[in-house]
């Protein structure tokens, strides 16, 4: 999954940076990529709420799906909401990933580590960089966490919980062949976004567009992460090939 197509992107990038110690090619990928997606998310960020959110009935009808949540809370829903928030947090995730790196260094899979690490902080300079600049007031219901109130766009959690979990599937679905394998670890990769998303509107923390905002953001932070893998990959190739004296 991570190595890069023949006169794919992946491969164009290094040929340009030829002669870059593969780990310069890596950083100017994820860098170009970040800059890229973070304009992108706050461009989008900026449409929604001076456009979109402008037309009649869009505002109500994003709002409106919060506040029947809100007025739905149970204890026993209250606290799965909390499981989901904690499941993409920034104590959990940090683990789960730094679990993951620790494990590929040991078998010197630096390439692979290095994907996971730069998915989750892409999405995360992406959000920080987008709730300074796209202001948009979190839901008008009573909220279950206290966290900056006009950054609701875009639902950071949604977002992360893609980089990380989704992120691995794709790794081990890469390499584990099994079907059934596959099609667990997909559904899983698939309910546990859906499960963020849904736990962070009824925590009142986010609108349905937010969280769709988050999906889309999450899905680009782990393609800026594969692009970045297999460029640095198509550098260590040509690095090889020239030291063969082949023409790369």
């Amino acid at each position: 999954m991570l190595e890069a197509r023949r006169n794919g992107p992946a491969e164009h990038l290094a040929k340009a940076l030829e002669g870059r110690h593969p780990v310069t090619v890596f950083l100017a990928a994820a860098i170009v990529g970040y800059a890229a997606l973070a304009a992108v998310t706050i461009a989008a960020g900026l449409l929604l709420t001076d456009v979109i959110l402008r037309i009649d009935g869009v505002a109500r009808a994003d709002e409106r799906i919060v506040t029947w949540l809100a007025a739905h809370r149970t204890a026993t829903r209250t606290e799965a909401s909390l499981i989901g928030s904690i499941m993409a947090g920034g104590v959990v995730l940090p683990i789960v990933v730094g679990v993951a790196c620790l494990v590929l260094a040991c078998f010197k899979r630096w390439r692979v580590a290095a994907f996971l690490l730069t998915a989750i902080a892409v999405e995360a300079a992406t959000y920080r960089l987008t709730i300074a600049v796209v202001h948009r007031h979190r839901p008008r219901v009573a909220r279950l966490e206290h966290l900056q109130v006009d950054a609701s766009y875009y639902s950071g959690h949604t977002a992360a919980s893609i980089a990380v979990y989704c992120g691995l599937v794709l790794l081990a679905a890469s390499v584990i062949r099994s079907t059934w394998f596959r099609v667990c670890a997909w559904a899983f990769a698939v309910a546990v976004p859906l499960f963020v998303a849904g736990a962070r509107m009824y925590r009142g923390m986010h609108h349905p567009l937010d969280s769709l905002a988050g999906i889309a953001v999450g899905i680009a932070s782990v393609l800026v992460a594969v692009f970045a893998a297999r460029a640095a990959g198509a550098a260590v190739e040509r690095r090889r090939l020239r030291a063969r004296g082949a023409q790369p």
